[in-house]
């Protein structure tokens, strides 16, 4: 049974993808589409091209991709850019045949669509891209080119989960100073000075206060799966580099 992942609440071509399937070989093994890795290029190059053949059923369908800076903006895309990606920390389109893709190691991966309108997105929401609003941008950009939020499917795919997600007391008072509320997606850690951090839960609360009620979570435990990449697994093992995983979307012609 294949780990990569596909949500029946979509009608576009999707697909959450696991390492799986890749070339890439030893701390990188399988199915690492990240440029940003210290991978061999070649490797990043084919694995991008697999991804495309999974999600598209063509190896040459364009796989878009930010250079992702844990930021809130979100980018209209109207054709391949190539490998002269955008600061940006999120997707939309209303143009057939072009894949946007999303690269994770632990941070929530989120695909976007209202089919009704033909508009598709794909957001990177680490926990400071989720605080600081790249959510309702993306949503925003949507309803921009003629979405709806009463439409809109958000799915959430494989990401560290709250058992794996420790953080320390500086994190709690970031969040919690930012709005007290956001106090209860933190529960108490090994000691008084640790938590446990609920980033899934956290990214549907920010979801749902966007105004969408369609939300889907694949509730996959990025530290904990074998079949998918995950940097603060990567860094309590002293390993030096990480892949990424590609979480991605595509309008049908």
């Amino acid at each position: 049974m294949s780990a990569h992942l596909r949500v029946s609440a979509f009608d576009s071509s999707h697909a959450f993808l696991s390492r799986e399937d890749g070339m890439s070989e030893g701390i990188y093994q399988g199915l690492n589409c990240g440029p940003g890795s210290h991978d061999a290029v070649k490797s990043v190059a084919e694995n991008r091209k697999i991804a495309a053949k999974i999600i598209s059923g063509d190896r040459e369908t364009p796989v878009l991709s930010c250079y992702q800076v844990h930021g809130n903006t979100a980018v209209f895309v109207t054709e391949d850019w190539g490998d002269n990606r955008p600061k940006a920390d999120a997707m939309v389109t209303n143009q057939p045949g072009l894949i946007l893709g999303i690269l994770t190691a632990d941070c929530t991966p989120i695909l976007f669509e209202d089919s009704a309108a033909g508009v598709i997105g794909a957001a990177h929401a680490g926990w400071k891209g989720a605080a600081d609003g790249i959510i309702d941008s993306t949503i925003s950009l949507m309803e921009a080119h003629g979405a709806q939020r009463a439409r809109i499917v958000a799915a959430i795919g494989p990401t560290i989960q709250q058992a794996s997600y420790e953080v320390g007391t500086d994190f709690y008072i970031r969040f919690t100073d930012a709005d007290p509320d956001w106090a209860a997606f933190f529960t108490s850690g090994n000691d008084k000075n640790h938590f446990q951090f609920d980033l899934p839960g956290f990214v549907t609360m920010r979801l749902k206060s966007a105004g969408l009620s369609q939300i889907v979570n694949t509730s996959v435990d990025t530290y904990t799966s074998g079949h998918h990449f995950s940097y603060r697994r990567t860094t309590h093992r002293k390993e030096t580099d990480y892949g990424r995983q590609l979480s991605a979307i595509m309008l049908s012609a």
